[in-house]
């Protein structure tokens, strides 16, 4: 049973490392730079064409999209490095004084070519072809080589399409909300009872380290929005990829809401330190609308990374029933505070103030306010779209309407 049990435990781990971004990443890698190779041998006049597999090891990269505009501009950068090398094979030859203006020039063409980050593999190529004796056939034959490489990531990964990240930036965004979520039951925990100052600043720094948490998630999401481009494997590549990017942007309006709150608490414990932060009832029912908030964030973290439609609905409708108890739990805490600022006007400023941030959470999380973010953020890809490809705009508005024209003669 004790065999079983680990036997079943590799295998999980196995097929977890499977779609690890750095386990696919070494294996495509290696195998590209090896069929480069083997290919270079034979047409390549080198007898090591190194080229190839550095090129193919280079341009090949975890995304479909990432490859194709890496190739492009590395095969750019070489190309770009041989040309001058061969220039200055013609005109000065390799001495110190040429080999810097080499470089210069090489660092030059680069940014005018528009490699970006290959814009240092133009002076490398230009040096390594320059000090070669034989500077017309070498720079020749590594422009060959590096064609081999290009064509064999670009080839690896139109047959071999990668995996769509999607899954894991979803868990990232979930792991977000959840971390949320515990920071918001532990600041409602304080709210009925007296509350340390250095208690509440602890909260407030943990609010503020969800900044972190942001920023690695974001990462995962551009490498999810990456693989979701130009992949066969997708059909909906763009509503997926806005879906998950209106969704973090709200994850991280919330933080910073989430943040600005634990500092109001602050200060107000700063000005209580004798006393509760609220009144018992008011700080209870401060507690309970944080901890429905809470619940809040993660149905809406499920809810913009479900891409079934049946689970998208159902997780729709639970937040939407979080969402209005919520907003009852909030109506109710506006009375209760303005009952109390009634009797004691102190600190009415920043009692205010929690009900204008607990507002704006549920006002981010309102499924109207997503809908019409993604209505907004999809008119505005389709008219930068547009205005990239104007011919192929107006072309589509062409079909569009000989459709429409064939569909009124028909009926």
């Amino acid at each position: 049973m004790r065999e079983v049990r680990e036997w079943t435990t590799l295998a999980l781990q196995f097929v977890k490392r499977r779609r690890d971004p750095v386990t696919v990443q070494t294996l495509r890698s290696a195998a590209a730079a090896t069929v480069a190779y083997v290919i270079a041998l034979r047409l390549s006049p080198e007898a090591a064409p190194l080229t190839a597999p550095l090129t193919a090891l280079l341009v090949v990269q975890v995304t479909l999209y990432s490859t194709l505009t890496t190739g492009v501009r590395r095969v750019n950068s070489v190309v770009a490095g041989v040309m001058v090398a061969i220039a200055f094979s013609l005109l000065v030859g390799l001495t110190w004084w040429s080999l810097g203006l080499l470089i210069l020039a090489s660092l030059v063409v680069g940014h005018v070519v528009r490699v970006h980050e290959f814009v240092p593999e133009v002076a490398i190529s230009a040096m390594l072809v320059l000090g070669v004796t034989t500077v017309g056939d070498t720079a020749w034959a590594r422009i060959l080589e590096t064609l081999i490489g290009a064509v064999v990531g670009l080839g690896f990964n139109l047959l071999l399409a990668p995996p769509v990240w999607v899954e894991e930036a979803g868990e990232s965004i979930e792991g977000m909300a959840r971390r949320v979520r515990q920071l918001m039951l532990r600041i409602g925990e304080q709210a009925a009872v007296r509350t340390p100052v250095h208690h509440a600043a602890a909260r407030l720094h943990e609010a503020r380290r969800l900044d972190h948490d942001i920023v690695e998630v974001d990462a995962a999401l551009r490498q999810a929005e990456d693989s979701l481009r130009l992949n066969p494997r997708v059909r909906e590549g763009l509503l997926h990829r806005v879906v998950l990017r209106t969704g973090l942007d709200t994850m991280e309006i919330c933080t910073v809401v989430l943040r600005v709150l634990a500092r109001t608490l602050t200060d107000l414990a700063k000005e209580r330190e004798s006393e509760p932060l609220f009144e018992p009832e008011t700080g209870a029912t401060l507690e309970q609308l944080l901890s429905e908030i809470a619940d809040a964030v993660v149905s809406f973290a499920v809810l913009v990374t479900t891409s079934v439609s049946t689970s998208a609905e159902s997780a729709e409708e639970r937040l939407a029933s979080q969402l209005r108890q919520a907003a009852t739990t909030r109506d109710k805490l506006a009375q209760l505070l303005l009952e109390g600022v009634q009797r004691d006007a102190r600190e009415w400023q920043l009692q205010g103030a929690v009900l204008a941030e607990v507002n704006r959470i549920l006002d981010e999380m309102d499924t109207e306010h997503r809908s019409r973010r993604l209505l907004e953020e999809l008119d505005r890809h389709t008219r930068e779209q547009r205005e990239r490809m104007p011919r192929i705009g107006r072309l589509w508005e062409r079909l569009r309407r000989n459709r429409r024209g064939v569909f009124r003669r028909s009926t």
